[in-house]
């Protein structure tokens, strides 16, 4: 698929914006879900793009900053992934070979973070000899320019990506073999369960187990849609906001922290 010179002023743009709220975490740009949706969007492949944003959101909800060590960049992962499957022209097809990409795509995207990080040191000895002279106005200067850099980090990528002519990444992708595509696909789909396990390991606990259970099995019923899901999921968060509210009330002395047991226990 070939795009207008607007659709790329457009994606770069976001890929900008991507890059820079990979540090601000403020409007969540970076979020595969976000990101990918507004590149299908401006795009005009919006579908795409939310199911693809939907995948990686998975992978990248396991994600987090630990300690020194720093989690795979979300931004680069679901900027380039999105461009390459719209430049592919694969449609729906392309959305497994779109996912296994991504996985090396973030582990570069860590790399580019470290440069810049490093290149924004000597911005912080700036920073500092302005603060004690009490020059607030060149403090906020040097901050624009180090969240810009971050924000170039995944622009500049993202701009080479798309001036790539779209049938040379659509003979890339179709000249791969099947056991190849058909592998990655299949890996693409163990690593977003990989993230979604992450995550249930790190909120698994015995009062919300029990969700887990009926959201699993609830699932499985071909029938509901997701509106459905979703609604369902509100009426559970409902019914134990109250049953926190009643537990949170006992007097007695035998309130052991839990809101469910200390409602069983009353009966």
């Amino acid at each position: 698929m070939t795009l207008s010179i607007f659709a790329i002023v457009l994606v770069i743009i976001i890929a900008f914006l991507a890059g820079m709220e990979g540090i601000l975490d403020q409007f969540q740009f970076h979020q595969p879900l976000v990101a990918c949706s507004l590149i299908g969007l401006v795009t005009g492949n919006l579908e795409l793009g939310v199911m693809l944003g939907g995948f990686l959101q998975m992978m990248a909800m396991g994600w987090a900053n630990i300690g020194a060590a720093v989690a795979p960049d979300a931004a680069l992962a679901s900027v380039a992934s999105a461009i390459i499957l719209i430049l592919g022209g694969q449609g729906k097809e392309g959305i497994g070979t779109a996912i296994a990409i991504a996985t090396p795509l973030a582990a570069a995207g860590l790399f580019l973070t470290m440069i810049v990080r490093t290149l924004a040191v000597p911005l912080v000895h700036m920073m500092d000899a302005a603060a004690a002279k009490g020059n607030i106005r060149k403090i906020e200067f040097l901050q624009v320019i180090g969240i810009c850099m971050q924000g170039l980090r995944i622009a500049i990528p993202a701009a080479a990506l798309l001036f790539i002519p779209a049938q040379t990444v659509r003979d890339a992708l179709e000249s791969m073999p099947t056991w190849l595509t058909r592998g990655m696909e299949i890996g693409g789909g163990m690593v977003v369960a990989v993230g979604y396990a992450m995550v249930i390991n790190m909120m698994a606990n015995k009062e919300v187990w029990p969700f887990f259970i009926i959201g699993f099995v609830v699932a499985a019923i071909s029938q509901l849609t997701l509106i459905a899901l979703g609604a369902l999921g509100i009426a559970l968060a409902i019914i134990y906001l109250n049953l926190t509210e009643r537990g949170g009330s006992s007097n007695g002395s035998n309130n052991t922290g839990d809101p469910l047991d200390d409602i069983l226990n009353d009966y």
